[in-house]
């Protein structure tokens, strides 16, 4: 599918404030309902869980953060506050209606949606002036996925990260890690608890050496 155009909208909406709770749970809430199979869960991460997935990112050197199934932002808004503002965040969703809602919620340069599949991030990157990705976050649900598209996502997204580069990955269950450890040399796992349901965090990194293969 077409990616969408980047925005130039000038001047930026600095400081305007999220959406509310409940009206995140209600976007949240129809998308479940219409696609409960591509929405991990049916309420928006916490705050916790948000912090403690970006606190390892260095954040003065990444130039591209890709984002898997943004969904209402919950994420992007967060990496967008911490964003160095030559860098760019790439978000790659699905679902039209979230696409449609960042677009009008977020107005920020640095940020580019894009309709379409994780497992073309290779061609999205390409098309936003990229050659490689410092850091890909997902929440997209791999244990729901159709057979082989969560294998092609992770294969694709080890292959546009830079070496040193991380996938960090939040999911409700472990089924992921048997498709990051074919590929990545190190894997670290932890649960945020403060978060509705209690949430797995995956850092995979990509090492020298698989760099050099991929």
């Amino acid at each position: 599918m077409a990616s969408i155009p980047l925005k130039k909208k000038n001047p930026v909406r600095i400081g305007k404030q999220p959406p509310s709770f409940l009206g995140q749970w209600g976007m949240f809430f129809r998308q479940f309902i219409k696609h409960p199979g591509m929405i991990g869960s049916i309420i928006p991460s916490s705050q916790m869980l948000v912090d403690t997935m970006l606190e390892g990112v260095d954040w003065q050197r990444a130039r591209l953060f890709v984002e898997y199934g943004p969904g209402v932002g919950t994420f992007t808004r967060p990496i967008l506050e911490r964003l160095h503002p030559d860098a760019t965040l790439l978000a790659i969703d699905l679902n039209l209606d979230f696409v449609a809602y960042l677009e009008a919620e977020i107005t920020d340069p640095r940020l580019r949606v894009v309709h379409g599949s994780a497992a073309d991030v290779r061609r999205f990157i390409k098309e936003a002036g990229y050659a490689q990705a410092d850091h890909v976050l997902s929440g997209i649900p791999f244990s729901t996925l159709p057979e082989g598209v969560g294998e092609a996502i992770c294969a694709e997204t080890r292959a546009v990260l830079k070496a040193g580069g991380a996938f960090l990955v939040y999911q409700y269950s472990a089924y992921v890690r048997r498709l990051l450890s074919p590929l990545f040399g190190e894997i670290r796992e932890r649960v945020e608890w403060r978060n509705i349901p209690p949430c797995r965090m995956f850092t995979a990194l990509k090492d020298e050496v698989l760099a050099q293969a991929a």
